[in-house]
């Protein structure tokens, strides 16, 4: 009986109390979210001396199943948990609470979304406590009969700061007032709540108890300034079914006086807008009967706007359902809004962004050179691709010395024969009758040209684009003239056996290419579509594709959102890659196993194509540019001899993760003063997850999932809370509370990074970015070098790669993963667990240096190797380890003046200084009559050498030369030696040798 009394007065309750207005407030962390929550209630009592307190708590909460999570109650005065605690009603809509008061105090905290953090790392899962009774049995049983309650009042409902408040768009509608709203708006389909910009619409799955207080309305009246990128949504809330195709229309805006601003400078970026490779497109917007979708509409006003102001409407037209129209009232002030407003974000004026074009025009971009055409011959920078019949290439050549340092006159050819793509049918292969090549487009930046093929069965149309990086992409389309069995489609590349002594991808590591291999494609945990083959001066990467490819996720999500089969190349997981060395050539079969094609059938073969080297290694720049990752005082960091300092996220001046725009006035002052210094600072801002910070989170949102991943949510507190479902959780900084979630990929948030790097280097003066791997493509990336380096800006870019070669990342190798990024890249840093001591030196040379490319590195893990890698040219970075520190070897290359020397690696078949042990390699830097040897052991014990060296091509008199070794802390002590000395070598170590000519 007690049972169901308290049950009716709960719901009496509940039903009086649904119109009071509880007070949000928030707090400046005053109390230990992580251990307590991120919100309560608080609570007064009349009289501080009673033994039983009861609260009706009507809390509105966003989250689902309340009743299966803890609350606690605290004495505000020592801080200590009320246990006596008997909740006897609780749903999202509100509580009823009984509690034993301690003697004296009169305020309590209800906390209720306590947590705790089961692994605090960078990758927190937060599981909320489970509801639990801690009340003594004999202190519940007097409740029933205890005439001396005190009620206890709902002074206000707390968050721990302003990032973590529910107020006012997440603070629920009670059922009732949502069905008496659907009932006074009977005989409509959904309703409408237009909503200002400053209110962002969050809830997908429950309206805002503002909509009740505000009411469904006809009219939004909203405040812009002229020139501004002005914005509002429109929450639209299905209440009889599910709608279809959403559409939003606009109608012009006019003023009492006629002027008129223009339906064009209007637009929804839920139903459309410019995608990542500058092409339009549309949306379908459906929404779910009881859910909410906000339309967030973009209005540009004219800066030549009269102030006024102007009216129109907006018609909401879904497929399914009636039209409705909402007034648009705007007053256009006076002012003018600077640059579109761009400078206040937090008024949602760079969703505008979201549809730039900004330096898509494929420009050439230094030290690149225009694309020139000759005949079938399409020449670039230190390359050539004479162009076969078919529209495949037939040449493909390369013009970089083996140093890697200049242009050769003698071409290098990458391949030994045409490329060709072969159908065989059951009587051998179709005999293509082509009709030759036919150039539609030739611009410096691009060349693009068709080819048709015809056979007794099949047509092959091929159309082929290069740009001037030496970037290739073929677009092959197969179609069946009849109906034909094929024992294969396969895509033959006869590699030079010159050009091709290295292989990266395929389930290998950088290494010495095998001379055969075989290989099948596996999506479901594989990131692999092709390889890079070939020389340090010489070579061409391919990935094998067709009309449906999407850039998967990587760096721990490629299970996430793996690759998707090729419908042509995998066939069903018949098809795979045959490697073969085959007298002067190495042929690379690409097959697609046996298939029928009915007549009409049409399969797409598409491939890309890398040529390599990009150009020339700019030496000078490596020993000259010397970072310093990590954010301290500037005048320290002057005075370690670095040049450059990259500023991290989760630092005070860049707390946010790719969200560099909100401490940026802090991060201008800084950059300002390294200028001063003669430093350049460059930020940490790439593309992958998104900070929780960012003003356009639930915009973005709301676009489904375009910008944002699908998946199973969890994560830290704040995404459970508010995001709450149907995302990633990523990178968590716990000392900026700053939790991230996953991109979906290629979408118009690249489009945005853009627009953002362009307004850091034009408005905070970076000097580049800090790339931690790369989750874009060359697109976006080509456009990034335009902005950074616009003006005469100097746009350095590094990139950082943990070790992409495991199961989270998809067994891919970092440098084959991100090579279409490196035309545009300064320097690698490779990287986090790659493994310095174990691999060999081809795994250093391909996967590590760069060297094949025509870039340069560092090394990370664990400080690297610093013998192993001054062959390469590299060192550690400050200040990354104490027991790696790269100063010692910065003032070898001070002492030995390294600007200007030739790099001359032992990869070079006449390097002048050689040893005679095939396992101790050694690289020089030269210079007039003077050379610094890096010498370097893989071999398995301690062993010792002679030097093999040719002082001839060296320049120098061999009767006035010294051989030294200068003393470089924890690295070698200072040594002098003649020439044919036996040099004792340690294993895993080396030395620092100066060959001199005294005079």
């Amino acid at each position: 009986m007690n049972k169901y009394f308290y049950l009716s007065v709960f719901l009496l309750v509940c039903q009086l109390s649904i119109a009071q207005q509880i007070k949000y407030t928030t707090k400046n962390n005053d109390w230990d979210a992580d251990s307590l929550g991120n919100h309560r209630v608080v609570l007064t009592l009349q009289k501080a001396n009673t033994h039983l307190a009861k609260a009706i708590i009507n809390w509105r909460r966003n989250d689902h199943h309340p009743e299966t999570k803890q609350l606690f109650i605290v004495d505000s005065a020592s801080g200590k948990r009320v246990m006596n605690v008997s909740v006897t009603g609780i749903n999202r809509e509100s509580c009823v609470l009984y509690f034993e008061p301690d003697a004296g105090n009169k305020k309590y905290f209800v906390y209720y979304l306590p947590y705790k953090v089961d692994r605090k790392s960078n990758y927190p899962n937060v599981k909320y406590m489970k509801a639990q009774p801690t009340a003594a049995d004999n202190w519940l049983t007097t409740i029933p009969n205890s005439s001396d309650i005190e009620g206890a009042t709902v002074e206000s409902i707390e968050s721990v700061n302003a990032m973590n408040s529910f107020y006012p768009m997440e603070v629920i509608a009670t059922e009732t007032e949502v069905n008496n709203l659907i009932s006074q708006n009977s005989g409509r389909t959904y309703l409408v709540f237009p909503e200002d910009r400053q209110f962002v619409i969050k809830m997908k799955h429950d309206l805002p108890q503002r909509w009740i207080t505000t009411g469904v309305r006809n009219v939004f009246n909203g405040e812009a300034k002229r020139g501004e990128n002005y914005t509002y949504q429109l929450g639209i809330y299905p209440t009889a079914k599910d709608l279809n195709g959403v559409k939003i229309i606009f109608s012009d805006l006019k003023n009492k006086s006629g002027q008129v601003i223009s339906s064009k400078v209007m637009s929804c970026i839920n139903n459309g807008g410019t995608d990542y490779r500058g092409n339009s497109f549309t949306k379908e917007v459906d929404i779910a009967k009881g859910d909410v979708q906000a339309m967030w509409c973009l209005v540009n006003i004219p800066a030549t706007a009269v102030a006024g102001t102007y009216e129109g409407t907006v018609t909401i037209s879904p497929k399914n359902a009636e039209n409705t129209k909402i007034g648009i009232r705007i007053k256009v002030e006076k002012a003018t809004a600077v640059k579109g407003g761009i400078n206040e974000p937090q008024r949602e004026t760079r969703l505008a962004w979201l549809n730039s074009t900004l330096a898509q025009q494929n420009d050439v971009i230094k030290p690149y050179i225009p694309l020139v055409v000759k005949n079938n011959t399409i020449a670039l920078l230190g390359r050539k691709v004479i162009l076969d019949k078919t529209g495949f290439p037939k040449s493909i050549q390369t013009y970089f010395t083996p140093e890697m340092t200049s242009f050769s006159s003698i071409a290098k050819e990458v391949i030994a024969a045409p490329i060709k793509l072969v159908a065989e049918n059951n009587v051998g292969a179709e005999k293509w009758q082509s009709k030759g090549v036919k150039f539609t487009e030739t611009r410096a930046g691009t060349v693009k040209w068709d080819a048709v093929n015809t056979a007794a069965n099949l047509q092959m149309d091929v159309s082929g684009t290069i740009e001037f990086d030496g970037f290739a992409s073929y677009m092959v389309k197969v179609t069946a003239l009849h109906d034909v069995d094929l024992k294969d489609i396969r895509m033959e590349i006869p590699f030079n056996k010159e050009a091709s002594k290295y292989m990266m991808g395929l389930n290998l590591k950088g290494e010495k290419r095998p001379d055969s291999y075989e290989w099948k494609w596996d999506v479901p945990h594989k990131n692999q579509d092709g390889a890079w083959i070939g020389d340090v001066n010489a070579g061409l990467q391919y990935s094998l594709r067709d009309e449906n490819y999407v850039r998967p996720l990587n760096t721990n999500f490629y299970l996430q959102k793996p690759l998707l089969l090729p419908t042509s190349w995998g066939n069903d997981n018949k098809g795979g890659i045959r490697i073969n060395e085959k007298d002067n050539h190495v042929l690379v079969s690409n097959y697609s196993g046996a298939r029928t094609m009915k007549k009409g059938d049409v399969l797409y073969y598409n491939f890309t194509l890398l040529i390599t080297p990009f150009h020339p290694i700019n030496t000078d720049f490596q020993w000259a540019t010397r970072f310093y990752h990590k954010y301290s005082a500037l005048d320290s960091i002057k005075q370690t001899g670095a040049t450059v300092v990259n500023i991290h996220h989760g630092t005070p001046i860049n707390p946010y993760i790719n969200y560099p725009f909100i401490r940026w006035r802090q991060m201008k002052s800084y950059i300002d003063s390294a200028h001063q210094l003669g430093l350049k600072v460059k930020i940490y801002n790439t593309v992958r997850e998104l900070s929780n910070s960012a003003y356009e989170t639930f915009p973005m949102r709301s676009l489904g999932h375009e910008i944002y991943s699908p998946g199973k949510g969890g994560g830290y507190s704040w995404l459970q809370e508010h995001v709450a479902d149907d995302y990633i959780a990523a990178w968590y900084v716990p000392e900026y509370k700053d939790a991230a979630l996953i991109n979906s990929g290629m979408s118009r948030w690249h489009n945005y990074y853009v627009e953002g790097m362009n307004w850091l280097v034009q408005n905070v003066g970076i000097d580049g970015i800090y790339l931690d791997d790369v989750a874009f493509d060359r697109i976006t990336m080509k456009r990034i070098k335009r902005v950074l380096t616009k003006d005469g800006h100097p746009g350095i870019i590094d990139l950082h790669s943990a070790n992409q070669y495991n199961k989270s990342d998809g067994f891919n190798n970092s440098g084959n993963l991100y090579l279409e990024h490196f035309p545009y890249l300064n320097r690698l840093w490779f990287g986090e667990y790659f493994d310095y001591e174990k691999n060999s030196p081809d795994f250093f040379l391909t996967e590590v240096s760069g060297i094949p490319f025509g870039l340069m590195g560092e090394m990370l893990q664990g400080g690297g190797n610093p013998w192993r890698g001054m062959i390469y040219g590299m060192t550690n970075r400050m200040p990354w380890s104490d027991n790696a520190d790269p100063r010692p070897i910065w003032k070898v290359w001070d002492d030995f003046g390294m600007q200007g020397t030739k790099m001359i690696g032992y990869w070079v078949e006449k390097n002048p200084v050689k040893t005679n042990n095939p396992e101790v390699l050694a690289t020089i830097y030269k210079k007039e009559r003077s050379a610094l040897v890096s010498i370097a052991s893989w071999a398995k014990d301690d062993t010792t050498i002679k030097l093999q060296i040719n002082w001839k091509a060296l320049g120098i008199d061999p009767a006035k030369a010294t051989i030294t070794a200068p003393a470089v802390n924890n690295f070698q002590q200072s040594a002098s030696f003649k020439d044919g000395d036996e040099i004792k070598v340690e294993k895993g170590k080396g030395w620092l040798l100066v060959l001199k000519e005294e005079k």
